[in-house]
């Protein structure tokens, strides 16, 4: 091996949060860590989460508030590594924060906190940064893995991939770590966009006249159950907001619905998942004003008077009146598609867990190597559960390197 080699432990590659993590609980086992990054600087994705916040986990985190081919995958480095267990660190750096709603917990300044925060694990662990690490190739032998980059050529025993997936290009995501997974012999569930914006089209055109309106909805997809506690065989619901766009629907609870959503599937939406919308009319007058005067009690102004256009009774019968009731909440949309990859929080799919150890995040074919994070077919709720991904299986490659 030439001298001019840098020599390692360990190597990460990709300094978002799972990499910072992976790297500093490393370096702080005394491992000679170096984090290669493509990107000038680290956590750009961070740095925009949560609103410039930083959703950084969520206490309610559970296995089922996350999507996998292999729903059981996570559960070992969630259970090792919990919401707490970073929250000790939060406050262990004085860390203003907060729970906002559903368990999630954000910075009550800027993300930039919890950005420094790793970045000064990582200079606990002597952890060495090396930014604009372009053109990277990876060959391994007996003796570990050798890189080769824009910044000269380096060796280590273990290599870590945590790279991300393909969400938000313009802050520098690539598919790079599917290319090495294949390289080395792993298996991809194709990516997908998630957590992303859904288009609209055709007949539903009309609903784009409403952009900027927001309401309180359960949004499902087809066989959806009751959010919370949802059988194991059915995908869930999510009761929160949704936002009418210019070009379809988003808000958390179009987010949430689709990481579920297939295309050519539609989306179920009940306007009003707390209360029952038409029962004044079954009990008063029955006429079209008194229809807007109840949809208005419950929905914002401009979407009550496009639901008591196409979602009207078919006649004032008990009949007509109950099968509206019903329409309302169980209301069919029919997305063309979705925003895409620069619109989407993070990334579905990836590589395969099938062939990675659960405890540890190692290839099962490839004894140094492991994958961590969003590159890995993992993906969250929204709400903090990326994040806490991203800690948890970070924690577990950096204690097993």
């Amino acid at each position: 091996m030439s001298d001019s080699i840098r020599k390692y432990d360990t190597i990460v590659l990709g300094a978002g949060a799972a990499g910072l993590m992976c790297a500093a609980v490393a370096g702080l086992r005394g491992r000679r860590v170096a984090l290669l990054d493509r990107n000038s600087l680290p956590g750009r994705k961070i740095l925009i989460s949560g609103g410039g916040r930083c959703n950084f986990t969520n206490i309610r985190c559970e296995p089922n508030r996350f999507l996998s081919a292999n729903p059981h995958f996570a559960k070992s480095a969630l259970a090792l590594y919990t919401p707490r267990h970073f929250i000790e660190l939060v406050e262990k750096y004085n860390i203003p924060y907060h729970e906002k709603t559903l368990g999630q917990l954000f910075c009550d300044h800027s993300a930039h906190a919890i950005l420094d925060l790793l970045l000064a694990e990582c200079a606990k662990g002597k952890v060495e940064h090396v930014p604009d690490a372009h053109s990277i190739q990876v060959e391994r032998d007996s003796s570990g893995f050798h890189l080769q980059c824009a910044k000269g050529e380096f060796h280590a025993q273990s290599l870590v991939i945590a790279t991300g997936g393909l969400s938000i290009p313009k802050l520098g995501a690539t598919g790079f770590g599917y290319d090495l997974a294949r390289q080395f012999g792993l298996n991809i569930v194709e990516p997908r966009p998630a957590l992303v914006p859904l288009l609209l089209g055709g007949k539903e055109s009309d609903w784009m006249q409403l952009a900027g309106v927001s309401a309180l909805v359960r949004a499902g997809t087809p066989g959806s159950g009751k959010s919370g506690g949802t059988p194991k065989s059915k995908p869930p619901s999510f009761i929160e907001k949704l936002l009418v766009t210019h070009r379809g629907l988003s808000g958390p609870a179009i987010l949430q619905i689709s990481s579920y959503w297939k295309p050519g599937e539609p989306i179920f939406v009940d306007f009003a998942p707390e209360a029952e919308i038409l029962t004044s009319l079954l009990k008063g007058r029955r006429d079209a004003p008194t229809l807007l005067k109840a949809l208005r009690e419950h929905l914002p102004q401009r979407l009550a008077e496009h639901l008591a256009q196409i979602a009207a009774p078919n006649g004032w019968t008990n009949a007509a009146l109950e099968a509206a009731e019903r329409s309302l909440h169980h209301w069919p949309l029919h997305p063309t598609g979705t925003e895409g990859f620069p619109k989407a929080e993070v990334t579905a799919g990836g590589v395969d867990t099938a062939g990675l150890q659960a405890r540890t995040m190692e290839a099962r074919n490839i004894p140094g190597l492991y994958f961590i994070g969003e590159v890995v077919d993992v993906t969250g709720w929204l709400g903090g559960f990326n994040f806490q991904w991203a800690w948890a299986s970070a924690v577990a490659a950096g204690r097993a390197v």
